[in-house]
């Protein structure tokens, strides 16, 4: 009986004895982002292994691709297969904040936990007249009251992690088992839980981010539209590290090796120190045309001027700290199309004022469905023909949650870029949060005094007048200031924070608030409440255990 052989692909769990598989996986290194994009995005147009392709491109030939197919054809996932490391320090945690504010960002920032931040130092905004000059007496009194402001907010830091760090080891002693460090940085870490409250939104920090080069170039257009001036100089540097020669950590002992092969052939070494001590440019093409982005700049001054107009300036309700939101307009006729349009329009105005989801709402629904269409108009009247639509249209989720917690918190919850985030500007309209241990460590006296100080410095510097005074004013605000974002995600997503958020090791302020979403779900959906494994945030604590 003749042999049937499959001609059918299987998966190969051992290596043939005596051949090799015909599947050939490979890691590939050394290559430009560029460059490495072309030869990616060559396997839709060329029949040449990725080995083959990466031999025949140049830099120039890159270029010309990227130009052609990226630029002139709109082909913008080519740009996705370039992926970009970038170290961005010094600046200030409120822009690292927007930085940060990409669903396709992936990176990480200094942790306010294991880290003291009182040496950081701060940013300090070009405080301007009205006249648009930084030597007015406004301008000098305003720089005054700001760097005493912050200075005094970073003296009550340093008083508080001392004293916290000094009760808490009154009250927690020292396992047997547990090494003296590890139990004083432990300890530490618990302390700058707390004390982070008052670090200023001014005091600087690092983050380094991993990127493709469409969230980039996405990333920049943003940063260069931000009403900060310190944003949208990051932007341009940005734009200037992808363009300009990148750091070659190996550089100090290329360059040896450079100089021992120079003292045998300087013929030889020349060819080596063209080969590898080369500049790079890690984004030079696709990049190079992120400019500030109109539709953004002048959706933004309309939508604020919207959100005004409809609110009228109506007193900001109380709120919870997690309210999840009816799927349904709380109309009794707000079902279907007018649902899904009233959520639009809420949406869109919540970004732009300080009000709750549910208080903006009413109000939708009162102005009617003229008034409502208008606004989702402005959010798209501006779109140009490469914009992508704003946020608040990323619309139609099942769990909405209206968030009211402290900025340092809030960071915290950020990270969870699989939901749809809306964020409202920084302010102090909400109160702060003040944490037990203050009590218990005996400096609430500092800290509330450190709190108000900052809460009647940040209204005068906005009142001062000037340009970006009230952008400027927020740099004073300390991380225990209340600040209101939408969360939209599905049930996956609602499941995953409540449960990593709520583990014990965790900061106080985040548990607190995946647990009250846990909660919220609980009720609505009892049925739902079995298959969250979330810990509940009412049992006691170890501290020692991170």
């Amino acid at each position: 009986m003749s042999e049937v052989i499959s001609t059918e692909r299987t998966a190969v769990t051992e290596a043939p004895a005596t051949s090799s598989p015909s599947v050939e996986v490979f890691a590939v290194y050394g290559v430009e982002p560029e460059i490495q994009a072309y030869a990616m995005a060559k396997y839709s147009r060329s029949s040449l292994s990725m080995k083959e392709s990466l031999r025949e491109i140049t830099a120039q030939k890159a270029e010309k691709f990227l130009n052609t197919f990226y630029f002139q054809y709109g082909h913008r996932s080519i740009a996705d297969l370039a992926h970009i490391a970038l170290a961005i320090e010094r600046l200030s945690i409120l822009a690292a904040i927007v930085v940060a504010d990409e669903q396709r960002w992936d990176g990480q920032e200094r942790s306010t936990r294991y880290q003291n931040f009182r040496k950081s130092g701060y940013y300090t905004p070009a405080f301007q007249n009205d006249a648009g000059k930084s030597d007015g007496k406004n301008a000098a009194a305003a720089r005054t009251l700001y760097r005493e402001t912050v200075e005094s907010l970073f003296a009550a830091y340093e008083k508080v992690s001392e004293r916290t760090f000094e009760c808490l080891a009154g009250i927690t002693p020292r396992p047997a088992e547990m090494k003296p460090e590890a139990y004083e940085r432990t300890l530490r870490a618990r302390a700058f839980d707390i004390s982070r409250y008052l670090l200023p939104l001014a005091t600087n920090t690092s983050l380094g981010e991993i990127v493709n080069a469409r969230t980039l170039e996405k990333q920049i257009a943003h940063l260069l539209s931000q009403p900060h001036n310190e944003v949208r100089e990051l932007g341009a540097l940005l734009k200037h590290a992808a363009v300009s020669p990148a750091y070659n950590a190996n550089e100090e002992s290329l360059r040896a090796l450079v100089d021992e092969i120079r003292a045998v052939s300087p013929e030889i070494a020349d060819r080596a120190e063209h080969e590898l001590l080369r500049e790079v440019r890690v984004a030079p093409t696709l990049v190079k045309y992120a400019d500030p982005n109109l539709y953004e700049i002048e959706t933004r001054r309309e939508l604020t001027h919207a959100a005004k107009d409809l609110m009228r300036g109506a007193a900001i309700e109380p709120a919870p700290l997690v309210d999840l939101i009816d799927t349904e307009s709380s109309d009794k006729n707000g079902r279907g199309a007018d649902a899904f349009e009233i959520e639009l329009a809420t949406t869109l105005v919540y970004g732009y004022c300080h009000y709750s989801y549910r208080q903006i709402r009413r109000a939708v629904e009162a102005a009617g469905e003229a008034r409502r269409r208008e606004i989702i108009e402005l959010g798209l009247r501006h779109r140009g023909p490469h914009d992508e639509m704003p946020r608040p249209f990323f619309a139609g989720q099942q769990f909405c949650f209206d968030i009211l917690m402290d900025i340092g918190g809030f960071r915290d919850m950020h990270r969870h870029r699989r939901c749809v985030q809306i964020m409202q500007d920084f302010t102090t309209v909400h109160g702060f949060e003040t944490p037990s241990e203050v009590e218990l460590a005996s400096v609430s006296n500092d800290y509330n005094k450190a709190m108000k100080r900052a809460e009647a410095a940040v209204e005068k510097l906005a009142a001062y007048g000037g340009e970006e005074a009230q952008q400027n004013s927020q740099y004073a605000i300390p991380l225990a200031f209340r600040k209101r974002t939408l969360f939209k995600m599905d049930f996956a997503e609602v499941v995953y924070i409540s449960e990593l958020r709520t583990t014990p090791a965790g900061h106080t302020s985040y548990r607190n608030v995946a647990y009250a979403m846990y909660e919220a779900v609980a009720k609505k959906y009892p049925a739902l409440a079995k298959y969250f494994r979330v810990h509940d945030v009412r049992e006691p604590v170890d501290l020692l255990k991170r």
